[in-house]
């Protein structure tokens, strides 16, 4: 059995549960002044702030600095070919996204990467963005597919996320996303791909067990709520948990679906009506918001606070992705959390740790540091939280703990 002693920790500060907090709870923290954490086998077995323990095993001195539970992405679109730097100039230029798409740009220039790609090299391109999130603190990420659109292509992301889980140090959680886009070949069948989805393409991802939830995009121009209903309905009859995008343009009805069929997170809701958050309120719907998002497409920002204030729990993600955010730097969500959603740094840390985790299924093993939870912890060169989500454009990350094992920062 091995066994380690974290001590001499200035701060530590978590989360406590096993589910989403929400309304006031969202921002109430445990916090242990010259604490200690004691781990066996990569879990978390007690910690405390008295005289420290006697204990067995390697001892790591923490040098007096801040400890949190490890980061939970709860929003990826990690396995894509290529990348769309040269979209940028027209973003800034303001041409519009069809124009882009027109010009070969767009999603769909990624479909076609990544369709081009083996899966080695997709595994290969991943597994370096894994390791830059270590580096900035996660720990846990969840991965969607939807750069397929087909049967054969969907199936490939996936069993890269699989693969993925199982030889990264991090947690790699799998949603599936055929309904990312409509397919070219598909444009005048609309009623063509949602069979394929529905009948075909969902059956076999839960056949073979390769994804957790199901993810639909519902905003104008890609399915409309009644289609994300059907389609997350499939999934459900197939055993997987519904997810939303959701409001993130137009509000086409997309988090009111979110709360009538209990999906487990609705995603990005920057456009998001009083209507959805009644409907997620009552549904028990997550709200993850993706603030980086909206910082790069230089948009609007999700009503945070609203959210709060109406009972709904509100994770933070990163959305990385090569086209609308190519950024996986949980820290710079954190600052925006503050900055843009006037978001404490409590609630902050709680939107990218538990409440995170609770939007992946994953709050009864990650995102608190509690007695039976992994080993999943952030040792930060920062003295307090405030400081954490006070400093800008530096990573702050001392080292990084997954499952008992010890990962450097800087």
């Amino acid at each position: 059995m091995s066994s380690q002693l974290i001590y001499n920790i200035g701060m530590l500060v978590t989360p406590e549960g096993n589910e989403a907090r929400r309304g006031a709870d969202q921002g109430r923290l445990k916090v242990l002044e010259n604490a200690w954490i004691y781990l066996e086998n990569g879990s978390i077995v007690a910690c405390g702030d008295r005289n420290q323990p006697m204990t067995f095993g390697e001892k790591y001195d923490a040098g007096g600095r801040l400890v949190t539970p490890g980061l939970v992405d709860a929003h990826t679109h990690l396995i894509f070919g290529g990348w769309r730097q040269n979209e940028l100039a027209m973003k800034i230029r303001n041409v519009p996204y069809l124009d882009i798409l027109a010009a070969g740009g767009g999603i769909l220039s990624t479909v076609k990467a990544t369709h081009a790609a083996t899966e080695e090299e997709l595994a290969n391109k991943a597994g370096r963005a894994l390791d830059e999130m270590l580096s900035f603190g996660t720990t846990t990420c969840e991965a969607k597919s939807g750069y397929g659109l087909n049967k054969k292509e969907e199936l490939k992301q996936l069993k890269v996320i699989k693969a993925l889980n199982k030889n990264h140090p991090m947690d790699v959680v799998p949603t599936f996303m055929g309904a990312h886009a409509l397919p070219p070949e598909f444009k005048e069948n609309r009623e063509g791909y949602l069979k394929l989805l529905c009948e075909e393409m969902i059956p076999a991802v839960a056949k073979q067990k390769l994804a957790k939830f199901c993810d639909v995009f519902c905003e104008t121009g890609v399915f409309t709520a009644e289609e994300s209903r059907r389609i997350l309905q499939a999934g459900l009859d197939n055993g997987l948990i519904p997810k939303i995008h959701a409001d993130e343009i137009d509000p086409i009805g997309g988090s009111q679906l979110a709360g009538e069929i209990g999906a487990i997170s609705a995603e990005h809701l920057i456009v998001c009506p009083d209507a959805g958050i009644e409907s997620m309120a009552q549904g028990g719907t997550i709200a993850c918001l993706l603030p980086a998002t909206s910082f790069y497409l230089n948009s609007t920002y999700a009503p945070a606070r609203k959210m709060i204030e109406a009972g709904v729990p509100v994770a933070m993600a990163s959305d990385f992705n090569p086209g609308s955010c190519p950024c996986l730097n949980l820290q710079l969500v954190m600052n925006l959390g503050c900055l843009k959603y006037r978001l404490t740094p409590e609630e902050v840390l709680t939107a990218v740790t538990l409440n995170g985790a609770a939007a992946i299924g994953m709050a009864d093993r990650v995102g608190s540091i509690e007695a039976g939870k992994q080993g999943d912890l952030v040792i930060w060169d920062a003295p307090d939280l405030n400081y954490l989500c006070y400093r800008l454009g530096s990573n702050l990350v001392h080292a990084v703990v997954k499952k008992g094992n010890f990962y450097r920062g800087n």
